[in-house]
């Protein structure tokens, strides 16, 4: 994530890209499916797509659309950064997740969870309990600052299984964790109760990205990840033909991230996986390059992850940045191709368009789901920090009726009333909430995704 505003240029534009009106245009319905790009393509996952190609096509056809709500996981920043989030101290994996639980008494359907990095990590790579999923790679273990990263995992599972569940196998399923001060206790929270109270059963859908901190880096920390390296460099870092130590180092960071994606796998938990994102700014490593080098750097991590690691349950998004219409930012020519993508999305940090302390224009975000269109893929809000209602009457979702629009962490209370929240949360006519059973408000069964 990169928080910058601007306000978008409208002078000039042409008529596809100005700001519509309220009243939206149909466009033609799509026909994706996961086993064109990948015939091995899991069975929750083909069942998950199907789902997001259908809201998609509700969307263009204007037959009563419906969006997902959702909600990014800081985990690292919810465990470690005492100045993150509205409580003036640390807090736990999933904080932001039961928080509109408290706000709303419902909960997100889709959480995107994040592997990587560290919150002022010291050293590489490293695991705090062994698990199954570690593959021995002889990284330090009791590593404090890596607990995160199984508490990622155990959420994500208790977001598409339920939690608390009866036994199955999984880690974690009653929803019992160790405190990042080593105490041991039932739920991540530190309380006497499980972590989150969901239903037991399946309550939403998962979602994955990794600020990957830059190859060859001895501290995978995200002060390695918003750096500013030079074209020489990267073309280094993707020089596979030369295999280079730099290439070579790249694979060793997806090898840490491809062993946590695996325990997902394994139990066909499918994942929205969304790498290398804002790629048309310059604050990450990846950032600001040749739009043939990133295509390579996407290639590289899809060949590795989907062959040589044989992730099949994954469905691959990208975002770029919020970008200036008729810019030097404008992302097409960074779109790795229709064979390495299922969703396409944005991040928007954008200056709202209107005035005030809550969202004020319905247009809001349109100018990009518009301009996404003829790609031909299910659209999703990937990052923002506004919800798409207000208690006032504002709604985005009228005008741009995104798959998923998915809050960026601590955005949620920052940047949101709590009235505004529940104008979303209570929106059950274009808003699918999670939860299972009863007492959580949900208006969709995430088991009927479930192929099996």
């Amino acid at each position: 994530m990169q928080r910058r505003t601007f306000i978008a240029a409208t002078a000039g534009l042409g008529a596809a890209l100005a700001l519509p009106s309220t009243a939206r245009a149909q466009a033609a319905t799509i026909s994706p499916t996961l086993t064109a790009r990948d015939p091995n393509a899991s069975r929750n996952a083909q069942s998950l797509y199907a789902k997001l190609v259908g809201m998609e096509n509700a969307a263009r056809s204007g037959s009563s659309p419906m969006t997902i709500a959702g909600q990014h996981i800081e985990g690292q920043n919810e465990l470690y950064n005492p100045d993150y989030g509205d409580t003036g101290g640390t807090t736990y994996v999933g904080y932001h997740y039961n928080k509109v639980k408290a706000i709303t008494g419902r909960l997100p359907g889709f959480v995107e969870i994040d592997f990587g990095p560290g919150v002022n990590s010291t050293n590489g790579w490293g695991i705090f309990n062994s698990r199954s999923y570690d593959n021995g790679r002889g990284l330090p273990s009791a590593q404090k600052q890596w607990q995160y990263a199984d508490d990622v995992v155990d959420l994500g599972f208790g977001v598409w299984k339920g939690f608390p569940r009866s036994s199955d196998g999984t880690y974690n399923y009653d929803g019992s964790a160790t405190n990042v001060d080593g105490s041991s206790s039932a739920g991540f929270a530190g309380g006497s109760s499980a972590f989150v109270a969901n239903g037991g059963s399946a309550a939403g859908i998962v979602g994955a990205c990794f600020h990957q901190p830059m190859p060859g880096s001895t501290t995978k920390d995200f002060s390695t990840v918003k750096v500013t390296t030079t074209q020489s460099w990267f073309d280094s870092v993707v020089d596979w033909q030369s295999n280079t130590a730099l290439y070579q180092a790249l694979l060793a960071d997806l090898a840490f991230l491809a062993d946590k994606l695996s325990y997902f796998a394994l139990y066909d938990v499918p994942v929205l996986f969304r790498p290398y994102h804002e790629m048309n700014g310059n604050w990450f490593w990846w950032g600001g390059k040749t739009a043939a080098s990133y295509k390579q750097l996407w290639a590289i991590m899809y060949n590795y992850l989907v062959n040589t690691r044989g992730l099949h349950n994954l469905i691959f998004v990208w975002s770029p940045n919020a970008w200036t219409p008729n810019g030097s930012d404008v992302p097409w020519d960074y779109y790795p191709g229709a064979a390495y993508v299922d969703i396409v999305g944005v991040d928007d940090y954008n200056v709202r368009y209107g005035t005030g302390s809550t969202l004020e224009n319905p247009n809001y975000t349109n100018i990009y789901y518009t301009a996404l269109a003829d790609y031909a893929k299910p659209r999703m809000l990937a990052e923002t920090y506004l919800v798409p209602l207000t208690s006032t009457g504002t709604n985005a979702l009228t005008a741009s009726p995104w798959v998923i629009w998915s809050i960026w962490g601590d955005g949620l209370t920052s940047h949101n009333s709590n009235a505004d929240v529940k104008a979303t949360y209570y929106a059950t006519s274009q808003v699918y909430t999670g939860g299972s059973g009863t007492g959580y408000g949900q208006n969709f069964n995430w088991g009927s995704i479930h192929a099996h």
